[in-house]
């Protein structure tokens, strides 16, 4: 899969000039245009549109300095259709104006070219199971909180502590479903992985379809196929090593992709840094072996 990730990435250079089609990526890649643009977020560590923006400001930058075009020329090179839309990326990526760069020959930032490759380090090993489970229903309560990637996340830490104990109470009365007792679920709003991008958290249980309460939220999830894995370390920086290691190792090595749907997660409350079992739910969907 890594190999043609990287093809999909030697085909994005090649048309940084022209509009980017994302799906004719995804095709090189083999895999879906949605599971394309999450992997490549968790990956690269930014969303693909950040990415191409950056790049393109990068070549657009050493036009601008070479001086062989005019400013507009090298803006409708780039896709801006006015000056004033090419000068706004232009100074949000290199922080000073394209006509600024030109006459004072400014220190500009570049983007460099990605290509990905998988780390094996060996010291570990990733146990997971696969499951087909029909159709259920997350009732819980729900908060828009940003993401993390290492440490606490405060706003979800809030989220859990604003929960009442008849909440709660209310939630394990309806709990009818693997995975078992209250758990935590997120749901990804937009295809960025990168650090602070917002979610939808959830505390709730799983029910079966149609099963709720009026006081709570709830979100139904469709019949699917999903990965499992098993984890015991100290909370939460074991479960965040683990969610990066999915993504970065375990999907590029494995015939699956992510698909839409939630991320489950059932683990013990315990204090900070202690140690904890947990239980990662990521939906995914097979693909056949002459498309990875």
């Amino acid at each position: 899969m890594l190999e043609r990730l990287n093809q999909a990435l030697d085909q994005l250079e090649r048309c940084l000039d022209q509009e980017v089609d994302v799906a004719e990526l995804a095709r090189i890649a083999a895999v879906s245009e949605y599971h394309f643009r999450r992997l490549f977020s968790a990956l690269a560590g930014m969303p693909l549109s950040v990415y191409v923006r950056r790049r393109r400001m990068t070549l657009a930058g050493a036009e601008v300095l070479a001086g062989e075009r005019t400013l507009l020329d090298v803006a409708v090179r780039y896709g801006y259709g006015s000056g004033e839309a090419f000068a706004r990326a232009f100074r949000a990526v290199h922080g000073v104006g394209p006509g600024e760069a030109r006459h004072r020959g400014a220190v500009l930032t570049a983007q460099p070219r990605m290509s990905f490759r998988v780390v094996v380090e060996g010291s570990s090993t990733m146990r997971y199971r696969i499951i087909e489970k029909e159709a259920f229903r997350v009732v819980g309560r729900k908060a828009r909180v940003p993401l993390v990637h290492e440490g606490v996340n405060a706003a979800a830490m809030a989220h859990v502590e604003s929960l009442g104990e008849q909440a709660i109470v209310r939630m394990k009365e309806l709990s009818g479903g693997e995975p078992e007792g209250v758990l935590s679920a997120v749901e990804h709003l937009t295809d960025s992985r990168e650090e602070g991008a917002e979610v939808d958290y959830w505390i709730g249980v799983v029910t079966g379809p149609g099963a709720g309460a009026e006081e709570l939220d709830s979100l139904d999830v469709p019949a699917g196929t999903w990965a499992v894995f098993d984890n015991h370390g100290p909370y939460p920086s074991a479960l965040q090593e683990l969610w990066r290691d999915v993504f970065t190792q375990w999907f590029p090595s494995n015939p699956y992709v992510s698909r839409p749907g939630p991320e489950l997660l059932r683990t013990q409350p315990v204090e900070i840094g202690a140690e904890t079992d947990s239980q990662l739910w990521i939906p995914v969907e097979r693909v056949t072996a002459g498309a990875v």
